[in-house]
Parts: structure tokens; C-alpha cells; sequence
């Protein structure tokens, strides 16, 4: 059996993550819960042209943000881990101080209560000491801090090519196998 793989969509700019996240999951048959907050649909209107619909359809199950009695809300529900793409500082915020008022931020909980994976695809700049603190908080609960920072080295050329290499590297931290961006092999010569 494959566990699933809870992922979160908040309302941070880049909500393209996590659709194109659900996307690729979805073609490698990877289960996904899929939980959007309430910002996420508003940004999901300006910077997409997806619907709330289209992107609920690319998951396995969806819940609603303020169902704190979903399935992923507790820890004897076994998941392969959660990604949240893009992560607010907001919901940075909340997990960094165990502050669970939404699903989002519960599902985050019960993972590093777990010890299970979670990776936070923070999005924000300029980063001020406070969201650095922040950061170093929720690693410090376990967390796995990814902001996603495009690479180069892979020769990307299209805007999807730079949004594959950071979704491919969250996917590398919950053990996913995929294709997604050219890996560096060393450097020729």
C-alpha cells in the first residue's frame, strides 16, 4: 500500500507549486490529501488560470481548512509525509509555535509529532530576523525549510522548467522518485 502524501496550498505567491506539485504527483500515482486554505483560492485566481475545481481534481481526497477532524489531523492516520507549497510565513508562524487553528497547521503538527517528514516551501523576500528565527524554529521541530530557490545548472528554459526543480527537490525529501530536472552528475572536463 502507498501512503499518502498530505499537501498544502497556502496563499503565499506561487501557488503554481503546489498545483504543478498535485500535477505531477497525480501522473506518477502517488496518493495525495490535498488541503487548501482560504488565500490560496484568491491567489490561485490571480496568478492562474486553474479553478478551485480543477486543482481539487488533481487530488485523491480533499479537506476543507477547517476541518480539524479530517483524517490527516491525527497521527494514527499514516501519511508518507506533507509538503506545503507555497508555505505563508503566517503558516510558517503557526507551526513554528505549535499553533494548530487550522487544518493546515494541525496536518503540519501531526507531522513532526510523528517524525515524519514535513517540508515547508516558505515564500517570502526580503526575509527579516524575525521570519529567520521563524525558520530556525520550525527546523528545529523538524521541519525541512525549502524555499523555492531556482537553480541554473540544469539549463532550465521555460518558467515550468524552474518550478519542476524546486517541486522535484521537496519530492526528493519525502523519497519520490520522478524526473522532473536534469541532476548534476559532476562537472565535465
Amino acid at each position: 500500500m502507498t501512503l499518502p502524501l498530505v499537501v498544502a496550498i497556502t496563499g503565499a505567491t506561487g501557488v503554481i507549486y503546489g498545483v504543478e506539485l498535485l500535477r505531477v504527483l497525480q501522473d506518477l500515482g502517488q496518493p495525495t490529501h490535498l488541503i487548501l486554505s482560504e488565500a490560496a483560492g484568491a491567489n490561485l485566481a490571480i496568478e492562474t488560470e486553474y479553478t478551485l475545481d480543477q486543482v481539487r481534481s488533481l487530488a485523491t481526497v480533499v479537506y476543507s481548512n477547517k476541518d480539524v477532524g479530517a483524517a490527516v489531523a491525527s497521527g494514527s492516520f499514516r501519511t508518507r509525509g506533507m509538503i506545503v507549497a507555497p508555505c505563508t510565513v503566517k503558516t510558517l508562524s503557526a507551526i513554528a509555535n505549535s499553533f494548530t487553528f487550522n487544518l493546515v497547521t494541525r496536518a503540519a503538527d501531526v507531522q513532526l509529532k510523528e517524525g515524519r517528514k514535513l517540508v515547508l516551501m516558505v515564500r517570502e523576500t526580503p526575509l527579516h530576523k524575525g521570519h529567520l528565527d521563524l525558520m530556525a524554529r520550525a527546523a528545529d521541530c523538524g521541519a525541512v525549510i525549502l524555499p523555492p530557490m531556482p537553480a541554473f545548472y540544469h539549463r532550465p528554459e521555460t518558467i515550468l522548467d524552474l518550478v519542476h526543480q524546486s517541486i522535484g527537490k521537496a519530492l526528493d525529501q519525502v523519497g519520490i522518485e520522478h524526473e522532473l530536472f536534469r541532476r548534476w552528475t559532476g562537472r565535465a572536463g
